[in-house]
């Protein structure tokens, strides 16, 4: 007993700081539900215009109106003069809620064992209490696309909102199975694989790969007619790719790899698109032909090769564009993904112009991933993942002052913040006031 009453004092003064901040500035740390009035802000709706001196309300977790004669009575009137709303930004790769800390293994759950684990679930792995996701979202990021990895199929992607208890709360509509398209090039500077090793490689890799998918049609046709089968969860995930229920997220960056995608990719009814892809400028023309949505990035990077420009990672995203891809944009990051619209950013200042840049993090995201009738933009019927901020959020100066999702006014409050709040007026003797 006495163990235990020691034992629960240890639990409870651990937890006393994190009590003692239920209240930040007089705001609950807590999201909050409700109904909401946003007044007399610039609202850039991205899909219909920039609409001046206008209104949005939000009520049970929807946007309800969008306008410039908006009321509403009893919700909760914020003013947002001079200041500009947008839709809340969609990173569409990340590890975020997979990973708290990367040096320590315990905290590390993106990857399951095995080269074919396509039944690994992003989603029951997210850790809804995660220390990054509350950065994140301080920053504008609403909405993420959390990624399983490792071997050639390491699991099912899903797409996730930064607010919810559980992971079933903060799922956002989309899933997609992952495939790293087997690589022809070197796997870095300390691979001493001869041409002709590196060319076995990967012809055994695709090869498995085609193993794999005709092993999964021959599944499916065997349970669309009515076979008794053994529990086999890979192979039936997998052919849920070839029943057209989920979408392939295939994984592929250099140039010819991109190229042996596409030709792969020909003739077989799935629906895909790619990620990563570093090098598309290369191909741009090649992938716009096949029709290939991508989700580039990280676009704050360094070339691939070193014969290239300093800024050949921050053109990609907007050459692709302009070859009449459509592009989204990703940081493939964990605890950076509040980086986000700095990546956008750097992909409107290399050529892709601050409209489709935004498009880049909001609507064509949504679009890529199937949820557009749901998130992307800010319009009547949609879900309210919004922000409010003093400016474009693209331009470091801006200040978030108001975040929503899922009609959840989420407090601007994270660890960082906490941190500099403790410490920004300092006394050297701790029992003054």
């Amino acid at each position: 007993m006495k163990r235990f009453n020691k034992t629960f004092l240890i639990f409870l003064m651990a937890f006393m700081p994190i009590m003692a901040m239920a209240q930040i500035d007089g705001e609950f740390i807590k999201p909050r539900s409700g109904k909401f009035l946003l007044q007399n802000a610039t609202v850039h709706t991205i899909t219909k215009g920039v609409l001046n001196n206008a209104s949005v309300l939000i009520e049970d977790g929807k946007i309800l109106q969008v306008g410039s004669s908006v009321a509403a009575e009893g919700a909760e009137v914020i003013d947002c003069s001079g200041m500009v709303i947008y839709p809340g930004m969609i990173d569409g790769g990340t590890t975020l809620g997979l990973v708290e800390v990367s040096s320590v293994a315990e905290t590390v759950d993106y990857a399951e064992i095995g080269n074919f684990t396509p039944n690994m679930q992003a989603l029951t792995t997210v850790n809804p209490n995660s220390e990054a996701i509350p950065v994140t979202r301080v920053s504008g990021v609403t909405t993420v696309m959390t990624v399983p990895q490792g071997g050639l199929f390491p699991g099912t992607a899903a797409l996730i909102n930064l607010v919810g208890y559980t992971p079933d709360q903060m799922y956002a509509g989309a899933k997609a199975v992952v495939m790293n398209f087997p690589s022809s090039a070197r796997r870095g500077r300390f691979d001493r694989r001869s041409d002709e090793d590196i060319k076995k490689d990967n012809e055994k890799a695709l090869k498995e790969a085609n193993e794999l998918l005709e092993n999964a049609k021959s599944y499916l046709d065997m349970k669309n007619n009515g076979a008794d089968l053994e529990y086999y969860p890979e192979m039936d995930q997998l052919s849920k790719v070839l029943s057209g229920e989920l979408p392939l997220m295939i994984e592929v960056n250099a140039a010819a790899d991109i190229q042996n995608a596409i030709k792969w990719l020909n003739g077989k009814e799935i629906k895909a698109f790619f990620s990563g892809v570093s090098e598309g400028w290369r191909v741009a023309e090649e992938i716009a032909k096949a029709g290939i949505p991508v989700i580039t990035g990280p676009i704050q990077a360094l070339p691939t090769r070193q014969s290239d420009r300093y800024d050949t990672p921050y053109a990609n995203a907007g050459k692709m564009a302009k070859a009449g891809v459509k592009v989204a944009i990703r940081t493939n990051e964990t605890e950076n993904v509040r980086n986000l619209p700095f990546h956008a950013a750097y992909a409107a200042a290399y050529g892709m112009g601050k409209e489709e840049a935004w498009k880049a993090v909001t609507i064509n995201t949504a679009e890529i991933l199937g949820v557009a009738d749901q998130l992307g933009s800010i319009e009547e019927g949609k879900v309210a993942n919004l922000i409010v901020a003093t400016e474009d959020p693209f331009e470091t100066r801006a200040q978030i002052m108001h975040v929503f999702i899922n009609g959840y006014r989420i407090p601007l409050s994270n660890r960082h913040i906490r941190l500099y709040q403790e410490f920004l007026e300092r006394s050297p003797d701790l029992n003054a006031n």
